[in-house]
Parts: structure tokens; sequence; C-alpha cells
């Protein structure tokens, strides 16, 4: 079969005729006519015009690579004789613009960009990053406008480092039960970063049964207002972390007291103990962890109300819930452990949106959020960390966002 004839069945286009390939040491050279009665389309309004004149030099195009060659189309362009804008290069079916690679070939690095660093794919399929970057670019750009968002019922919010300096990027989620993937992604934590997705959003935050985000009171002020609706659900992973956090600044300070005044290390090489769940404690932690007990230490109350705490996410309903956590912060109240006692008045402080958890059991999994975020973190990992936004915004839509593709009449890869 002539590579012509397969051209012609994978990526014909009307008004354009294939010439005879030819090799260029390991590269495919494919010439490209446009037929002499074909008028060229304005690359400005897109209506057709006369010939004004053929460039001297023709332009190459990179096409997917044919059985490990490099294959380039050949085609000197045209200028139009538009009435409307006047000369204008000419616009080809093939190309998109000024770029360097054909449409079908943009779509492929784009696909295996996905599979592959950046970098990878482009010495993979030897062409630029540049190019790669263009061409993710490209598919970002076609799926944010054509991605349907009128389904999406629960959501999620936080926000992850992404450079050093506390330099934040907040993140949004579709954490509905058939799906998951990025919708929003924006630079800083503050109001107007999440006030500027809910703008963006548009209309659909109508449609929003549940929210959830961590006690963030930019997140939570913003939410309250632009999706009030909706059941707002904090993140029983970040009231965890809360508490886990309490204890270990309960046992820094205790380590520090118990050498100042002389007494026995018990506390030294404990962090672990306290802070895992009992049934991820190895044989000989679970016997360690015993003994440490026996102690009458802060650390060891602080750790014994965090598990007393733990019995809250069994209750069934909000109503038992709120007694229950209403006991545990009297009981941490009259502890006069401090670090635990400001958890007792957040979590008080915030009781309402902590049952809301109960109320929206079984809809949505408040752990996708934190799911979500260590894909996030790989795609950073893989690609060594992003210098700009705007590449680390297109990086993250592009493997995260489930965005679709338009359909073709060939697919590659």
């Amino acid at each position: 079969m002539l590579l012509k004839t397969i051209l012609n069945h994978i990526e014909k286009h009307p008004s354009f005729v294939y010439g005879t390939p030819e090799f260029e040491g390991d590269t495919l050279l494919v010439p490209i006519q446009a037929r002499s009665n074909a008028r060229p389309t304005c690359s400005g309004c897109g209506k057709r015009g006369s010939v004004y004149d053929t460039a001297r030099r023709p332009r190459r195009f990179q096409f997917v690579p044919l059985w490990g060659l490099a294959v380039f189309f050949v085609y000197a362009m045209r200028r139009v004789d538009c009435l409307s804008c006047g000369v204008k290069v000419e616009t080809v079916p093939w190309a998109q613009g000024k770029s360097p690679v054909t449409t079908s070939f943009a779509w492929f690095l784009a696909r295996w960009a996905k599979r592959l660093s950046w970098k990878e794919t482009a010495l993979a399929f030897r062409t630029s990053w540049e190019s790669v970057f263009r061409s993710v670019q490209m598919a970002v750009s076609w799926g944010l406008v054509h991605r349907d968002l009128s389904d999406v019922k629960a959501i999620g919010v936080d926000e992850v480092l992404w450079h050093r300096g506390h330099k934040y990027l907040t993140v949004v989620y579709e954490i509905s039960a058939g799906c998951k993937r990025l919708l929003w992604v924006g630079k800083d934590r503050k109001e107007s970063t999440i006030e500027a997705f809910f703008d963006s959003f548009g209309d659909y935050a109508k449609n929003l049964e549940f929210v959830c985000s961590d006690m963030w009171k930019p997140y939570l002020k913003v939410i309250a207002q632009r999706a009030s609706s909706a059941i707002h659900v904090l993140d029983r992973f970040h009231i965890m972390s809360m508490l886990s956090k309490a204890i270990d600044k309960v046992r820094a300070e205790e380590v520090k007291k118990l050498e100042a005044n002389g007494y026995d290390p018990v506390l030294k090489r404990s962090r672990w103990l306290l802070l895992k769940r009992p049934e991820n404690l190895t044989e000989k932690q679970s016997v360690t962890l015993s003994s440490l007990l026996e102690y009458n230490l802060k650390s060891v109350k602080s750790y014994l109300l965090k598990e007393q705490f733990q019995q809250l996410w069994e209750y069934s309903y909000p109503t038992c819930a709120g007694k229950f956590m209403d006991s545990w912060c009297r009981k941490v109240m009259r502890s006069r452990i401090e670090p635990m006692k400001k958890v007792a008045l957040t979590l008080r402080r915030h009781e309402p949106l902590i049952l809301n958890w109960f109320r929206a059991r079984g809809e949505i999994s408040a752990g996708s959020v934190e799911g979500l975020n260590n894909k996030l973190k790989l795609t950073f990992r893989k690609s060594y960390g992003f210098r700009t936004f705007d590449a680390a915004e297109t990086a993250l839509y592009h493997a995260m966002g489930k965005l679709p593709e338009p359909p073709e009449t060939h697919r590659f890869c």
C-alpha cells in the first residue's frame, strides 16, 4: 500500500493533494500541493479569497511518526487577497496558526504527555519540549471549553503547597460518587481565590448538594455565601490531623520538661506510638505503648482523649453525635492541657459543620480530596516542579481534569 493511500485514509484534506514522499536522512518528507481550482482560506475571517502570491520557501509541519521515522508535511504557504482583511496568510486544515506541528501530532503528543513527562515525550518522538507544552495547552483549552459541569453535585476544596515560602494553590475537585476530577485550580488561598472559582463556576453552583473543605476561614466564609444551599461538610481527615498536631505539641513540651527536671526520658522515640492508630502499630510498638500508658503524663491523657474522640464517627445521627462531642469537649476543658483545649474550642466553634458529616454520610467521601492531592503531588514530582503557575495549571488540568477530546476519524494512540 502506498504511503499516499494511507495518508488519504487517515488524514484527508479537501482542496489539497499529497505528492511523492522523499527521504532526507532518517526523515520522511511528504509534499502537499493545493489543487489548481482551490481558493485559499483567510486566516483572519475564515472566508475564501483569491491567491495573492506563494511563499518561495515551503514550511514544514511535523506529523505523527511512522515506522520510527520522523514525518514532515512540506507546503508552500499562500497569501490571500481578502476583501475584508486585506492580504493575509492562508489557514491550512492540518495545523493551527503558526504551529510547527500538525493538529493530529499535537493530540498525539498530548495523550502521551499523560503517561510520560513532557521532556520524555519530546525525546521519545523527536520534537521539542515547547511543542509538547503547546500541544498540552491546546488539549486543555479545548477540553475546558467543551466539558460538561451540569452534573456536578459535590465538590471538595483544599489548599496545597507548590513552592517554598508558603506559596499555595487552591484546588477544587469534583468528588461525586461516580466522578473524581479536578474542576479548578487557582493561585494563593485567599477569599478572592475561592471567589474566582465560584465566578467561573457560575450558575452551576445552584446544583451543588455537598461541599467538603477544611477549617480555613476564607474558604468557610465564601462557601457560606456562594453555596448556601449545599451541605457544607468539614473534612474528617483535617479534624483528626488537628488532634494529632495537638498531641505532638504536648509530647514535645513534656519531653523538654522531663529532661529539665532530671526524670527518665520515657517519652523519647514515642512520637509515632501516640500518633498512629492502635491497629496500625507493630507488635513491638504495641508492647511499648502499653508500658507508656501506665504513666500519668499529659501526653498519655491527650492520646486517650484522641482515641475516645474516634467514637464520634461511629454514630449514625447528628443529634447523638452532637451530645457525645459536647461531653468530650467538657472533659477536655477540665483536663488543663492547653493544646487540647484549643482543639476543643475550635470544634465547638465549628460544631454545625462537623455534624454535617453525618447528614452527608454515604453521599460523599471526604478522603477523596486527599487521594486527589496525592495524585496532584505525583504530577509535580514527575515534572520536578514547575517554574510558572501557567505551566502548573496546564499540567494539573491535563492529568486530573478528565477533559473531553474531539471526535476523530482515526486515533493514533
